[in-house]
This record gives C-alpha cells, sequence and structure tokens, in this order.
C-alpha cells in the first residue's frame, strides 16, 4: 500500500499545496501570451477559486493580480505615449520588467515566502 498523506507543512510555513497554487497565480499572468486579457483573467481566476483554502494563496493571490493591474495600466500608458514615440521603446521596459518579476515571484512562491512586486498598485487589498 501506498502512503495518499499530504506531506505537512513546516511551522510559520504553507504547505506544497499553498506553494504550488501561489506560484501558478503569479505565473497566470503570461496567459496575456495567448488570451487577450488573459494576464488579468488568469490571476483573478486562481485567488478567487483557492483564496478560502490557505491565507498564502490568498496573498499571492492577491499580489499577483494588483501587479497584472499594474501592468495593464502601465502598458495602456506606454500605447498612448507612443504618439510622441517614447512609448515604443516604454513598452519593451515594461514587457520585459513583468516577464523577470513574474518569474522571480513564481520562483519565491514556490519557496513558500511571501513576495511583493515592487512598482505595483495595491488596488485590491
Amino acid at each position: 500500500m501506498t502512503d495518499q498523506t499530504q506531506p505537512i507543512a513546516e511551522a510559520g510555513k504553507p504547505g506544497p499545496e499553498a506553494r504550488k497554487w501561489a506560484m501558478i497565480a503569479h505565473l497566470s499572468g503570461f496567459l496575456g501570451c495567448l488570451i487577450p486579457f488573459g494576464s488579468l483573467i488568469g490571476p483573478l481566476l486562481v485567488w478567487q477559486l483557492k483564496k478560502d483554502q490557505d491565507p498564502f494563496i490568498d496573498d499571492q493571490g492577491k499580489e499577483a493580480l494588483n501587479f497584472q493591474i499594474s501592468v495593464a495600466l502601465a502598458g495602456l500608458v506606454c500605447v498612448l505615449l507612443m504618439i510622441i514615440v517614447i512609448g515604443f521603446l516604454l513598452i519593451w521596459v515594461v514587457i520585459i520588467g513583468a516577464v523577470i518579476l513574474m518569474i522571480i515571484a513564481a520562483i519565491k512562491a514556490n519557496e513558500g515566502q511571501a513576495y511583493r512586486y515592487p512598482f505595483c498598485w495595491r488596488i485590491i487589498k
């Protein structure tokens, strides 16, 4: 017989299931590459479906969603600034920065550490 029990989390650390879903919340921002507004829909769905299972998922889901909202607003500003050409450069800065920060956040979440994005407008409390 195999043991079907879940590994027990260390005291004060989120369990493996919570870490996995927190990581998925951060990485779901990449859905924007496949689906229009997927970068907003992905973290929103993960957060709404899993937030009641663990406080770590709730916290990191909100953080991921707030970051994707901030990136969407920054992207909109860049599109508006394309009228005066600077937006073409800034959009790449936003995209590259967002990709790097999402990967860092996913790694930290998988390690069980709460990650806070820099330059993030935290609309959802």
